[in-house]
């Protein structure tokens, strides 16, 4: 595995510099914005129409898992488009869009196996989506922890705000399976910016001198809320950085769902120490850059337009996970029109039946209390009860927000 792609996951790829000619497709031919992506080393399957590459080679699936690639990357755009106008209600708190970066959420998460564990920044929702965990994962963006604790027995780590603060707690997690002889990975997920944080290079450390079986996904979107990745790093690339820590950086398109399943299925055997090149049966860490692009704000809090111009968004608009795929599945006969409508149809029931879900929970003031100590220290004990009086004392509607 080289910096620009997987060396497995193209038979025809260069064993010495990884795969030929995968890097880039041409400018649309009709007109469209250029590629922005067409000069870039990163390893890709799809061109930008979701016709394959001459020299990519598709992952050798079955019709229903790329059917089901698609479905998930379509509840996850449904999903997405729901938060944030639920969000302008006032129904959720502050929400985080993944529009455009469903390619490598998705993508990934069906290159793992179902016991391989997921640790979450807070953008990877199309993880959280393939797990079939929609509905149990809601509840989070309203206020109810319930939402956390549920998405951990789908073995995904709760959702983490503070900037790379999880990368050592998934290095470990990755550490102890290998201690156990448990053959599990750990696929963490976070953003460009959490490169400049010390938790990221001490996480990498531990993986390289450790050898955990660790797959540290990071997610160049192009933005660290406003600032761009050139003022975030001096190096030429992200995955570069795992060269100082010992183990390989690989580059993919992560608005191409095919090669991000490709690169982070060869990555995992890597990690597992059972990939075709693998020096020995040890586990190597690798870290796997996503260059993507997200079409919406960092959150719902977050203008962009103060700091990107919306017409450079157009360009990468062209790359759409989603219509690359469809594009893909159409062209092979794998779906059509009423296949593509069944599958929209079940995206809107799907979210529907999550948020119906979400909003029949009852908020119950001492799950405030309840989980943040073992003990409560006095003073937090004292506030609990004095809330809880007041409540018992007034009743809960005298505590709920006019609508």
């Amino acid at each position: 595995m080289d910096e620009n792609g997987a060396d497995g996951a193209a038979d025809t790829a260069d064993t010495a510099g990884g795969p030929a000619d995968t890097a880039g497709g041409p400018a649309d031919t009709a007109g469209g914005p250029a590629d922005p992506l067409a000069d870039a080393d990163v390893y890709r399957v799809l061109g930008p129409d979701g016709s394959p590459l001459s020299d990519a080679t598709v992952p050798d699936l079955s019709d229903e898992r790329f059917r089901a690639i698609y479905r998930d990357l379509v509840v996850t755009r449904r999903f997405d488009e729901r938060a944030v106008s639920l969000q302008r209600q006032g129904r959720i708190g502050t929400y985080a869009p993944c529009a455009g970066q469903e390619g490598s959420a998705v993508g990934s998460t069906h290159a793992l196996a179902d016991d391989d564990l997921i640790s979450y920044q807070y953008r990877e929702h199309g993880a959280v989506v393939v797990r079939d965990l929609l509905g149990e994962y809601l509840p989070y963006w309203m206020g109810h922890e319930s939402g956390t604790e549920a998405i951990a027995d789908g073995n995904v780590f709760p959702l983490n705000i503070g900037i790379a603060a999880h990368l050592p707690h998934a290095v470990g997690a990755a550490w102890a399976f290998d201690y156990q002889e448990e053959d599990r990975v750990v696929a963490c997920h976070f953003g460009d910016g959490a490169t400049s944080e010390g938790d990221f290079h001490e996480a990498m450390n531990f993986a390289g001198v450790f050898d955990t079986p660790t797959l540290f996904c990071c997610h160049n979107n192009g933005w660290a809320i406003s600032i761009p990745g050139e003022r975030q790093t001096a190096s030429d690339t992200f995955a570069q950085k795992a060269t100082a820590y010992g183990f390989d950086g690989v580059r993919v398109d992560g608005m191409d769902p095919l090669a991000s399943y490709a690169v982070t299925r060869e990555a995992a055997e890597r990690a597992r120490g059972t990939g075709d090149d693998a020096e020995s049966d040890d586990p190597r860490p690798v870290l796997i850059e996503f260059v993507e692009y997200r079409f919406g704000a960092h959150t719902t809090a977050d203008d962009p337009t103060a700091y990107r111009d919306p017409d450079d968004v157009d360009p990468w608009r062209a790359l759409d996970p989603l219509d690359r795929m469809e594009a893909f599945l159409r062209e092979t006969g794998r779906i059509d029109d009423e296949g593509v409508a069944a599958i929209r149809d079940e995206a809107a029931d799907v979210v529907a039946d999550a948020i119906d879900f979400a909003e029949s929970i009852e908020a119950d003031p001492r799950d405030m209390f309840d989980h943040a100590y073992a003990e409560l220290p006095p003073e937090v004990r004292r506030q609990r009860d004095e809330l809880l009086g007041a409540v018992e004392e007034h009743g809960e509607d005298a505590f709920l927000r006019e609508e």
